[in-house]
């Protein structure tokens, strides 16, 4: 499946606070640090960009997809 070219950084972090628990914590010039403790506590800071750059987009599914136990793919469904 391949990657939205037009995904911004704000509707990422709604969309895995909304379906894969994340919180939230802070933001730290333009970008959002978001936090779960479902499995285990993790971290990751998105950038509010308006269209996230495909290379970064792919780290943060891959990092959230690790951590979750889940496909890549099954994380692009939901957004």
């Amino acid at each position: 499946m391949k990657l939205p070219r037009d995904l911004g950084g704000d509707r990422l972090v709604a969309r895995l606070c909304r379906k894969r628990e994340y919180v939230q914590v802070r933001q730290v010039g333009s970008h959002v640090i978001l936090e779960t403790d479902q499995p285990v506590a993790q971290r990751i800071s998105i950038p509010i960009h308006t269209a996230l750059r495909v290379g970064t987009l792919h780290t943060i599914l891959r990092a959230v997809a690790e951590h979750k136990s889940v496909r890549r793919e099954d994380i692009l469904k939901t957004l």
